[in-house]
């Protein structure tokens, strides 16, 4: 027997159908009576019951019915949309479709298919539990279960020179294949969607990130995973990670360095006797073409095995390799032309008179701290390291310029000596006669012309002078000869990493 409940949104009427294999066994009435003790809705009146009037064929209709006084509506026909089926002296509660004119037919076949085709965790494990361990890799034959990586990269960000860290954001996918699981009865598609959930109920690789500092998982706006399975019963997982990782790096011809950063995935708990990672063999990584750094670019990206053995076994592991490469452009405007700029100052003090101490010691003293500053700037963002650098080479061979052409000053002014060079005698006082009347104009001078003698002889300040001129003369060109000596050595021997 079946009982069903129709509405009619254009006449606003509702009638309710019986169909019944044996009327013998059970009457209508006794049908709704058993339906008013189960059922927790809104109750039929009992003038309702009593309108039940038998039709032909073993069907029962019931027309323009009326509950409590009002009018069935699309509320009442919502809350009653199930049927009443019985064998013998029980009965059992199943769905059935309901008709109404906003929804078509096609629709109404379409969500009666997908109540039909829905699945569970049951219907896909083997039926006897015993037969299924989660603990346990699927291996077939005693081989090593194959699980095969995907790493999509979109975007690499935060590269923390300081703490030897990176930003990675990825999509993570693990393909495998369990052969003792179950395929569903009506499975048409290539693979089908499943609930992630079931995961815990099911074998999974135990894939961590070796070098992982911390790891996000993305749920925004939904949770950022899913899992299908194929007809062929392999398992694909996908989830989308942001991950923080750390990253070896050395420093030592910094800023011309490129620097590996990797990300590396290792099993946990399983060794290469029960499972082995793989890339997969189609497209084993894809990374975005358009990511950019500030100051390092990605030229290379490739991927790797790198399966260790520890006290306990050899763990699987493979990891993808980043080759960064520093770009010089910023380092180039920010310390380097500063640097020489520096330097080129404190040669000014070559120019100035040797008297002017006032001047070129403040010159060369000045030029010396603000070197030193721009030593300690370009520093700030590096590890205290225990090793020279190549920009540590550099500054400190520029901090040896200035300092030099400090201490050119002082042999100078020791070569200049404190001996006082002849002043000019002074002029006499004009003299004037105590009544103000100017003295009396002596008479000019008789010349006598006589052959002219030998020059006068230099003097020891006037020696020490020309001696302290000649050494800033020799600077002027030895200072600039050898710091382009020196410039050309550094970019030639870091020509190869530019």
């Amino acid at each position: 027997m079946t009982l069903s409940l129709q509405y009619s949104q254009s006449t606003r009427r509702s009638a309710w159908k019986i169909h019944c294999q044996r009327l013998t066994d059970f009457t209508p009435v006794s049908i709704l009576e058993r339906y008013l003790v189960t059922s927790t809705g809104p109750v039929p009146s009992s003038s309702f019951i009593n309108s039940v009037r038998h039709s032909g064929e073993g069907g029962l209709n019931v027309n323009e019915c009326e509950m409590n006084g009002t009018l069935l509506n699309i509320r009442f026909c919502l809350m009653f949309m199930f049927c009443y089926r019985c064998h013998g002296d029980t009965i059992s509660l199943c769905p059935i479709e309901y008709y109404h004119e906003q929804f078509s037919e096609h629709r109404m076949e379409h969500d009666t298919e997908e109540i039909a085709t829905g699945l569970t965790i049951k219907d896909i494990l083997p039926e006897d539990p015993s037969k299924y361990d989660k603990m346990r890799p699927p291996k077939k034959d005693g081989q090593p279960t194959k699980v095969f990586f995907h790493v999509t990269v979109m975007g690499l960000d935060s590269i923390d020179e300081n703490s030897m860290t990176y930003a990675a954001d990825i999509f993570f996918a693990q393909t495998w294949k369990d052969f003792r699981l179950r395929l569903p009865e009506n499975m048409t598609t290539e693979y089908r969607l499943l609930e992630v959930d079931w995961l815990k109920n099911m074998w999974r690789p135990d894939s961590f990130f070796k070098n992982a500092k911390s790891v996000t998982f993305q749920t925004m706006t939904i949770p950022n995973h899913y899992m299908w399975l194929y007809k062929d019963k392999t398992i694909l997982y996908m989830v989308k990670l942001t991950l923080r990782l750390s990253c070896a790096m050395n420093f030592m011809i910094y800023p011309h360095d490129t620097q590996e950063c990797k990300l590396q995935m290792e099993s946990l708990s399983h060794t290469t006797d029960d499972m082995v990672f793989q890339w997969d063999p189609d497209v084993p990584l894809v990374v975005d073409e358009n990511i950019e750094l500030p100051q390092l670019a990605l030229v290379k990206n490739y991927t790797a095995d790198c399966t260790q053995v520890y006290s306990t076994g050899n763990f699987t592991c493979l990891e993808v390799i980043f080759q960064l490469k520093r770009r010089l452009g910023y380092y180039l405007f920010h310390t380097y032309i500063p640097t020489c700029l520096i330097v080129i100052m404190s040669w000014v003090s070559f120019w100035i008179k040797p008297e002017a101490a006032p001047a070129r010691v403040t010159l060369g003293v000045t030029s010396l701290l603000t070197l030193s500053t721009q030593h300690a700037k370009s520093q700030a963002a590096l590890p205290p390291v225990s090793y020279l650098k190549a920009v540590d080479a550099f500054m400190s061979a520029c901090t040896v310029f200035v300092f030099m052409a400090l201490m050119e000053y002082c042999l100078v002014n020791i070569v200049l000596g404190d001996s006082d060079l002849p002043k000019p005698p002074a002029e006499k006082r004009k003299s004037t006669s105590i009544f103000g009347a100017p003295p009396p104009k002596p008479d000019p001078p008789v010349v006598i012309s006589a052959p002219a003698g030998p020059p006068p002889a230099i003097t020891p300040a006037q020696r020490a002078r020309n001696r302290a001129i000649n050494i800033d003369r020799f600077s002027r060109v030895f200072f600039p000869l050898l710091f382009t000596m020196l410039n050309l050595t550094y970019w030639i021997m870091f020509a190869e990493y530019i």
